[in-house]
């Protein structure tokens, strides 16, 4: 078992002297004043199918499922208030269900709690407000363990309605795989067994990015797989986060140009080419074992985007969460999970009727206190609102908001959110291990 903090510790010992321990917890767009997306858009159809995916060089590509669109980008676009509706095609021979991570409050949207899986061959839509600009992400792993094939995400960009002081957006999805010796994949959720672990950013073995010099690009990491927490180092090059789990933070350098990911979990960061024609500095990945180099930042030859460096850039537009929560009058509750497993369950056996795990009123802040009892790290994910992760002392908060967080074996840890929105809304945990279920319970709010 690595440590979450041994495993930042790992790559600081690769390069710079620190990096960043956060947890929050990515295709090549080129971007002006903002980002370039398309105006509105009635709606957008989606298949889930199967494809592949070249995981082997010189070998046949490797069948998955996924959801595909109409566009070749991987990152789903739209613009902050837009309303898309996402009419759903499942081509797939087992029931799935859309797993929104990050939107908050679309209760009709809701895995499970609202929307029951989608039978093979079945269709449906749903209406989907974009309230909040930032990185999200949506899959249908919800059913996804122990099936044939295992399944991607695909990120989803909600543009800010001020143009970022960028010059280009580009996604970092950083996918894990478990291939055996006849080159298929295993789905999350059973033993791996004797299989080859390999690492993808955006569906490539390696990637170089070729940035020119004094160009500010924006970042959208995504840690995309199945189970694992993951760090993620750029050499040389400081790295300013600027949102996480896709909410606007108040910027900080990574310490180290490193960045830790739940998996789920999103940063935003915005890196300045400031290294000289020609330089090629590594995208380093530690996975808990090992670190090892998944891309490459490349500056060209090309003339410098500008004279000199651009200023330090402001903090993100703000989404509209509230500055303050009322810590004193909160409702408290214990959340566990690992070990004994009595009130969690797969989501193959969810039931709304059953209890939930707590209840509260509509404009009430509630605390949870999250105990890991499981003999390794685990991550919880929040679903419909946004929270913050308390100080120990439980007298204040970290200055950003997450939806998932990843919990050391035999640690609490406290979190505080505002019961904005009404409806039922799912919790989800999992242990960091290939083999390990995903589990879930539901929230209401009334």
């Amino acid at each position: 078992m690595v440590r979450i903090d041994v495993m930042a510790d790992r790559i600081h010992r690769l390069g710079r002297r620190e990096l960043l321990s956060g947890l929050g917890a990515a295709v090549l767009t080129p971007a002006t004043a903002g980002i370039a997306i398309a105006q509105a858009r009635p709606s957008l159809k989606l298949q889930a199918r199967a494809g592949a995916v070249a995981l082997r060089p010189g070998g046949p590509d490797t069948p998955m499922w996924s959801l595909q669109g109409p566009a070749p980008d991987p990152g789903l676009r739209f613009g902050r208030g837009e309303a898309p509706e996402i009419a759903l095609l499942n081509e797939l021979p087992i029931p799935m269900v859309l797993n929104w991570h990050g939107i908050d409050g679309v209760a009709s949207a809701e895995p499970l709690a609202a929307r029951a899986p989608l039978a093979a061959g079945g269709a449906e839509s749903v209406v989907i407000p974009l309230r909040h600009a930032g990185t999200f992400m949506c899959d249908f792993r919800l059913l996804g363990d122990a099936q044939a094939r295992p399944s991607r995400p695909r990120p989803l960009i909600v543009a800010e309605s001020e143009a970022a002081a960028v010059d280009r957006d580009e996604v970092f999805l950083v996918e894990d795989w478990r291939l055996r010796a006849d080159g298929t994949a295993l789905a999350p959720g059973v033993d791996p067994g004797d299989t080859t672990p390999l690492y993808t950013v955006n569906g490539l073995t390696s990637l170089d990015i070729t940035a020119r010099p004094y160009q500010r690009i924006r970042f959208r990491f995504i840690n995309g797989c199945q189970r694992n927490v993951i760090a993620v180092k750029i050499e040389g090059h400081d790295v300013r986060v600027m949102a996480l789990d896709s909410q606007p933070a108040e910027p900080f350098l990574a310490r180290g140009g490193a960045l830790v990911l739940a998996p789920g979990g999103r940063v935003d960061a915005f890196v300045d080419i400031t290294a000289s024609p020609g330089a090629a500095s590594s995208i380093l990945l530690h996975d808990g074992k090992e670190a090892r180099p998944i891309a490459r930042l490349v500056v060209s030859n090309e003339p410098p985007v500008r004279a000199v460096p651009l200023p330090a850039a402001p903090p993100l537009p703000s989404n509209g969460l509230p500055a303050q929560l009322d810590l004193k009058n909160a409702l408290r509750f214990d959340v566990k999970f690992g070990g004994p497993q009595a009130d969690w369950v797969t989501p193959s056996n969810f039931a709304s009727a059953a209890a939930p795990a707590f209840r509260a009123r509509t404009g009430r802040t509630v605390v949870l206190a999250l105990t890991n009892r499981a003999a390794i790290a685990s991550v919880f994910h929040l679903h419909g609102h946004h929270f913050r992760l308390l100080d120990r002392l439980d007298d204040g908060w970290k200055p950003f908001w997450l939806d998932t967080l990843a919990i050391e074996s035999g640690e609490t840890q406290r979190i505080a959110f505002s019961a904005e929105y009404s409806g039922r809304w799912l919790i989800e945990t999992m242990a960091a291990d290939w083999a390990a279920p995903r589990l879930v319970r539901w929230y209401s709010v009334e």
